[in-house]
């Protein structure tokens, strides 16, 4: 659990102590508005060589299983990608890491934290296998068994070939009875897509479709945003609205938007008054919503209309990273850049 308040650690202990009173409760510092990164390793003991460098499209916060990421990252400075690499290095040369080493990273204010490391192989090994064109396990299952960098031959280095690749969590919201489909600390999804194009928002678009949340080129988008993530309204909404969709929002965000000159419809809330959003969900007027809730009461409250986007086949985004990525692939959508690429041509 994320606990912003006194009230949401009270209920995220409580809850903690009524599942077991014998185990300790684990506390972390919330890193608000974070980055967060995987690199993937391959080591004899000696050497290290740096495989993949991922950044997360959901902020920090979100597990990492959960968490959409893209190669090359987006926007990591050169300064904090080298010192990621030099940090990746030196702890595994000391922890002595044969095989395989993951690192998560968070960024912060330009401030690079470790968030974890792991001397093994990682769920990101596959798809950081097809995107940089390196056979990773096969490879470090050669390190364990004794050989050494300099037997592996020459690897790629990380620099970019104008490609992006994304990969895309798949979830099970449409098989099983969810209690609703925010994402957070826990893990839900079930598997994996991955995108890939000459531009950020034809890989995302690419593997939002392959995950089974195909985003809208035209109709209704609904917008309900946290106080904390108004900063970047103008450059979400406004492109939504210039590209023809039709904006509706709840109070608090359709007074940020009207500062802006941006035009929206104001709608209820459930229980506010009626037609509020599922009626306005139910009847097909809306074809996306992002929703980023903040606190256990907010949660609460607008669960109803996640649960409505669900029911009738509506993309729900409940984190603002992933909104700005789904805007930039509603733009590459619209103008018809996913065309089919092939990895055998990527990688000769």
């Amino acid at each position: 659990a994320i606990c912003f308040d006194d009230n949401d650690f009270q209920a995220a202990l409580s809850e903690a102590l009524r599942v077991s009173e014998d185990h300790p409760v684990l506390l972390d510092r919330f890193l608000s508005g974070a980055v967060e990164y995987d690199v993937d390793a391959l080591c004899d003991g000696t050497t290290c060589h740096i495989a993949g460098i991922m950044e997360h499209i959901e902020e920090a916060g979100v597990h990492s299983g959960d968490s959409a990421c893209v190669i090359p990252p987006v926007v990591l400075s050169k300064e904090n990608q080298a010192r990621m690499v030099d940090i990746v290095k030196q702890v595994s040369l000391r922890l002595g890491v044969v095989g395989l080493v993951n690192v998560q990273f968070a960024v912060q204010d330009e401030v690079v934290f470790v968030i974890e490391v792991n001397p093994r192989a990682s769920r990101t090994v596959p798809f950081v296998s097809k995107a940089r064109g390196i056979q990773l396990a096969a490879l470090a299952t050669r390190l364990c068994l004794g050989e050494t960098m300099e037997d592996l031959g020459e690897l790629p280095p990380l620099a970019s070939n104008g490609t992006y690749f994304i990969k895309a969590p798949v979830f099970p919201w449409g098989r099983f009875d969810m209690d609703d489909v925010l994402l957070g600390p826990e893990m839900h999804s079930t598997g994996e897509v991955m995108g890939i194009g000459r531009s950020f928002g034809e890989a995302y678009a690419k593997a939002l479709s392959g995950a089974g949340q195909a985003l809208p080129c035209e109709g209704g988008v609904f917008l309900s945003i946290r106080d904390q993530d108004k900063h970047v309204l103008a450059e979400l909404a406004g492109p939504l609205h210039n590209m023809g969709f039709e904006l509706l929002a709840t109070g608090g965000t359709a007074a940020a938007l009207e500062s802006l000159g941006i035009p929206c419809e104001v709608v209820f809330k459930v229980r506010e008054g009626r037609p509020d959003i599922v009626d306005h969900v139910r009847n097909g007027r809306i074809q996306l919503m992002i929703n980023t809730p903040l606190g256990k009461k907010s949660v609460y409250d607008e669960q109803a209309m996640r649960l409505a986007g669900l029911r009738f086949g509506v993309p729900c985004i409940t984190t603002i990273r992933a909104a700005q990525a789904a805007v930039r692939a509603i733009r590459s959508q619209r103008a018809g850049e996913l065309k089919a690429i092939k990895l055998q041509q990527l990688h000769h």
